[in-house]
């Protein structure tokens, strides 16, 4: 299915990875606090038809944009606005910024409310949930509400505060807006932290809790319809990453416990559970997707094309042989974007299997549908370390219930100093004894900084 176009080394560890929604742009969030964004190669079926050697040359090549120091500590989150006209970034440092996405410009910042004793509340996630509206969730399991302005600032104060979780906020994913909506945005979400799940209302606050699940729950994502139960089968269905390995399904509306679980990275009597980190659905325009897959990154460097329309693990990618993977996207032409470690890896269609899908369908087989932030340029030259793909599949176990700115901004001072803190977010993803390995060699990537 997927192949590796080409992989992209950086100078600290990835904590946080962002896609423009229209535009083949990626930005990253290091651990050294640093913000960097690059230019994704083009599609390289689009230079089937011509566009001589200078496109050709393209294919593959990943080119830096800008390059700044923007928090103290580790950058956390980032997030663009719903035009993707502004990027928002959390460190740390518990500062949010708000910036252009082009030239890295700081346009304003705020401060995160601190502890009762005064001391940081670093964020976890960063999410925007419509144009007027921005959620952030922090460490301590807080969940701040901001009112966002037309010109892509944020309000100072959180204008509403709610605590859903006891330890960090791990997901936020939307749910469907109502049919009576009359802006098309949602006002609801799920959000995930240590062993809940809860649903919140923008104005009713938080409404439903489900029991504790005895492991960590870590990432999620949407299914919009068919997988609901035999009589709905147009109710939504979230599917939810945990630290043992296992993807579990939640019906919408069945909120207190999982109703279905999917062992994706070892786990029942295979090898111990990998964590499940991130996931994303693959969006319905790309060829491949059959509107219930999803893409899952794991704590030991995997990432799993699962389908859970009938239950398969399709592809299994190798991201990295030490890291695990923080986080996987898809970007404005549909390639899987994957980072972890000091690595983003892009990842395309192999035209080889795309054209014997294309020929089983003809044929009628079943196929599956310094607040300036000083901006340094970098180089465009690209290493292109493409690995080939493994493919496995796992076993299912079904449970179905019926029915800078101010922060240090010295353009030399690159150094990958991790957060002082104990980072939560990655305290659950022990490297369980691939901690000797040494990390396979990429190739060089000058001009940063």
């Amino acid at each position: 299915m997927l192949k590796n176009l080409c992989m992209l080394p950086l100078s600290a560890d990835i904590f946080a990875q962002v896609l423009h929604p229209s535009e083949p742009l990626l930005t990253v969030g290091l651990s050294s606090g640093r913000v960097e964004c690059y230019r994704l190669p083009p599609d390289r079926r689009d230079q089937n038809g011509g566009g001589g050697s200078d496109a050709k040359a393209e294919i593959g090549v990943i080119k830096p944009i800008w390059t700044t120091k923007r928090h103290k500590g580790s950058c956390r989150s980032l997030a663009y606005s719903c035009d993707g006209k502004y990027l928002y970034s959390a460190g740390a440092d518990a500062i949010v910024k708000h910036f252009d996405p082009r030239s890295g410009k700081v346009l304003s910042k705020f401060a995160i409310p601190p502890r009762h004793d005064g001391s940081l509340d670093p964020p976890a996630i960063l999410h925007v949930l419509s144009p007027q509206t921005m959620l952030l969730g922090t460490d301590d399991g807080f969940l701040y509400i901001y009112d966002l302005r037309p010109d892509g600032s944020v309000g100072p104060k959180p204008s509403r505060t709610h605590k859903p979780h006891d330890d960090y906020v791990t997901s936020i994913t939307p749910l469907p807006p109502s049919a009576e909506s009359t802006s098309g945005y949602p006002k609801q979400w799920i959000s995930t932290g240590a062993g809940t799940l809860v649903v919140t209302d923008l104005r009713a606050g938080i409404v439903a809790r489900s029991e504790d699940q005895d492991t960590e729950l870590l990432c999620s994502t949407i299914i919009p319809r068919g997988l609901g139960p035999k009589q709905l089968r147009g109710n939504p269905v979230v599917a939810v990453g945990t630290g043992n390995g296992v993807l579990t399904l939640w019906d919408k509306g069945a909120w207190d416990d999982q109703q279905e679980r999917m062992y994706v990275a070892g786990g029942r009597g295979q090898k111990e559970g990998e964590s499940l980190d991130t996931v994303v659905r693959v969006p319905d325009e790309i060829r491949w997707s059959n509107g219930q897959t999803v893409v899952v990154g794991a704590g030991d460097g995997t990432v799993s094309i699962v389908d859970l329309r009938n239950r398969d693990v399709k592809q299994v990618l190798r991201h990295d042989e030490v890291e695990g993977v923080t986080a996987v996207g898809f970007d404005s032409q549909g390639r899987l974007v994957t980072s972890g470690g000091r690595t983003v890896g892009i990842w395309q269609e192999d035209s080889d299997v795309a054209g014997k899908s294309k020929n089983k369908r003809k044929s009628g087989s079943n196929g599956s549908d310094s607040d300036s932030d000083s901006d340094a340029s970098g180089a465009s030259d690209s290493g292109d370390d493409s690995h080939s793909a493994e493919a496995s599949t796992r076993q299912s176990g079904k449970k179905r219930a019926a029915g800078s700115d101010d922060s240090d901004d010295n353009a030399s001072d690159d150094s990958d100093n991790s957060d002082g803190e104990s980072t939560k977010r990655r305290k659950k993803k022990g490297k369980k004894g691939r901690k000797g390995k040494q990390q396979k060699k990429r190739a060089s990537f000058p001009g940063l900084d």
